[in-house]
């Protein structure tokens, strides 16, 4: 099972025709935010394949395209607050946005999202009543606090995410919002049972593979 991930920039080669040949055997594709609809909407229909998304902090809550005002991409699945199981089976979880640093929308302060987290609680122990698993993947923008996140109030991660990791223990937890500019940028990490990975611009993940690459060790 292969996904792909992407956020918070456009990449050229994505939003062309070599697409389909870049990125074959795709299960489904996620979004962590940040990217336009008319983007995402191209992902999806040039690849065939589920695509999944939360918003981020500078996401529009209405895009205008030539064909009409829109807030969504269409097509797509809004993981926000949301526990879904995708046809693959795969168990799948997100919350959108990052800290209140403005009046932007999509901004919510850390009482805020251990509040939305708690609202996931029942949704995970239905999972794993089910499935004997809590959650597959959990997509967010913002990413937990002090993993791979910055010392500005924007940028800061989430104090309940880190609670989610240890208790729920999703499999991969995929963010943006963070962007990198640096090759020695630390991007993947492991806490626990999870594989934390900050997927600015793409990343295809082969989800078989994912704990076997190199990563940084988190207690």
């Amino acid at each position: 099972m292969k996904l792909l991930a992407v956020s918070d920039v456009e990449v050229g080669f994505i939003y062309s025709p070599f697409i389909s040949q870049k990125f074959s055997g795709l299960d489904l594709a996620i979004s962590c935010g940040d990217l336009p609809y008319y983007y995402l909407e191209y992902i999806q229909s040039m690849l065939n394949v589920p695509l999944y998304f939360v918003r981020g902090n500078h996401s529009s809550k209405v895009e205008f395209g030539t064909a009409a005002p829109r807030s969504s991409p269409w097509g797509a699945h809004n993981l926000h607050q949301r526990c879904l199981q995708d046809d693959t089976g795969l168990l799948l979880a997100g919350l959108e946005g990052s800290l209140r640093y403005n009046q932007g929308p999509h901004q919510y302060t850390q009482a805020e999202y251990w509040s939305m987290v708690l609202r996931l609680v029942p949704g995970f122990l239905m999972n794993k009543a089910r499935f004997n698993r809590y959650v597959d993947v959990m997509v967010t923008h913002a990413p937990p606090w002090h993993i791979h996140d910055d010392t500005d109030l924007p940028h800061q991660g989430i104090k309940a995410f880190n609670w989610l990791i240890k208790v729920f223990e999703p499999t991969y937890f995929l963010h943006g919002h963070v962007h990198v500019y640096r090759p020695d940028t630390v991007t993947r990490s492991v806490v626990g049972k999870t594989t934390v990975l900050n997927v600015f611009g793409y990343r295809e993940i082969p989800l078989q593979d994912a704990r076997v690459l190199p990563v940084r060790r988190l207690k």
